[in-house]
């Protein structure tokens, strides 16, 4: 069973700030990611799971904001 970043990061007591620093990934881009505005990429994944220490198939990685598409006027 996965479980979402944010529940991780609050069961770990790792602010997001932390995260950032021992993963690597940028600030901004981890708020996106947890804000459900950004999916990882597989390097974003590892390098954000094992700043975690649990492996990253165990972490809820869903893009929770709907993809729209823009067509042309």
């Amino acid at each position: 069973m996965s479980i979402s970043l944010q529940e991780l990061c609050r069961q770990k007591g790792v602010s997001l700030l932390s995260l950032a620093e021992r993963s690597g990934v940028d600030l901004k881009r981890l708020q996106a990611i947890l804000g459900g505005r950004w999916t990882p990429n597989a390097t974003q994944r590892i390098k954000i799971a094992q700043a975690l220490d649990t492996p990253s198939g165990d972490i809820a990685w869903q893009h929770s904001t709907p993809v729209e598409h823009f067509y042309g006027p």
